[in-house]
């Protein structure tokens, strides 16, 4: 917890300074940063992609997403890291942020994706938070017809929605049933009034199983934050299609055993394409 507390102080005192959006959600501009294989011709050559999603006040530049990016592109897969609206170097702000905006702009991001003329697939991973978002892209996507190659979820993060109910999260004590404005997690970062009653209502899982594709959960054994139970529920909705695998030793912010963490990631995903070619 001192680890991911102090990346945040971190993160305040840097300035997001100006940026040239190319995808834009709920919130404005979206920053994002792609990542190819070295050598890659995006001219003449074709790879897939993985969308890579942070978790509540995360951001696409902090452990485990820049790792992830560099791994993949040594696999030869492409990807992007992006910060939800209202994150970092986003625009918006923090307090307005909803599970259904990041959706949105995880939506977004799919069709910015798509329209890449070197993508020749594109698959979903999600850490925390982004976990839940990702589940929810991916069912929402194929029960539009848009199927995405496959999906990895790193300790995906549902008890926000017990938190949210519970009136208790990451410190900060509240009514649910009539939170304020906002409460300060950390004593620093705020979550919305709107974030708190829509999370409560969320049907995660309900929308979590549309997705039918390979799937494949990661989650530390020393995870404090989020429950092992999290992930075997995700297992549950999605049946024989997915594998849980428990990492030994590792945390939620995956700054204990990263590599191990990563490789899993990186192999489904190299597995993945491989097989689709």
């Amino acid at each position: 917890m001192k680890h991911f507390i102090t990346i945040l102080l971190v993160l305040i005192t840097t300035a997001a300074g100006a940026r040239d959006f190319k995808v834009y959600g709920p919130q404005g501009g979206i920053a994002m940063d792609i990542t190819l294989p070295k050598g890659f011709d995006p001219e003449t050559g074709k790879c897939p992609m993985v969308i890579l999603m942070h978790g509540i006040f995360s951001s696409g530049n902090i452990v485990p997403m820049p790792a992830l990016a560099r791994e993949l592109a040594d696999a030869g897969i492409a990807s992007i890291r992006f910060d939800f609206g209202g994150h970092w170097r986003s625009e918006g702000e923090m307090q307005h942020m909803t599970i259904g905006n990041e959706i949105a702009d995880a939506l977004a991001m799919w069709e910015y994706a798509k329209s890449l003329p070197y993508v020749s697939g594109i698959a979903l991973l999600g850490h925390s938070q982004g976990g839940v978002v990702a589940s929810m892209t991916a069912g929402i996507l194929e029960s539009r017809g848009e199927k995405p190659a496959g999906l990895v979820l790193i300790a995906p993060g549902s008890v926000i929605q017990d938190a949210c109910r519970n009136g208790r999260f990451f410190g900060a004590e509240f009514n649910p049933a009539d939170p304020p404005e906002y409460v300060k997690c950390f004593g620093v970062m705020k979550l919305g009034r709107e974030y708190i009653l829509t999370t409560q209502e969320l049907d995660i899982y309900g929308t979590a199983k549309a997705y039918t594709g390979p799937v494949r959960l990661i989650h530390g054994s020393k995870d404090s934050i989020v429950p092992m139970s999290c992930s075997e529920k995700f297992v549950e909705t999605y049946g024989d299609r997915a594998e849980l695998i428990v990492v030994d030793g590792e945390n939620h912010m995956i700054t204990r055993k990263k590599k191990k963490t990563v490789a899993l990631s990186v192999e489904f995903f190299r597995e993945l394409f491989s097989a689709s070619h």
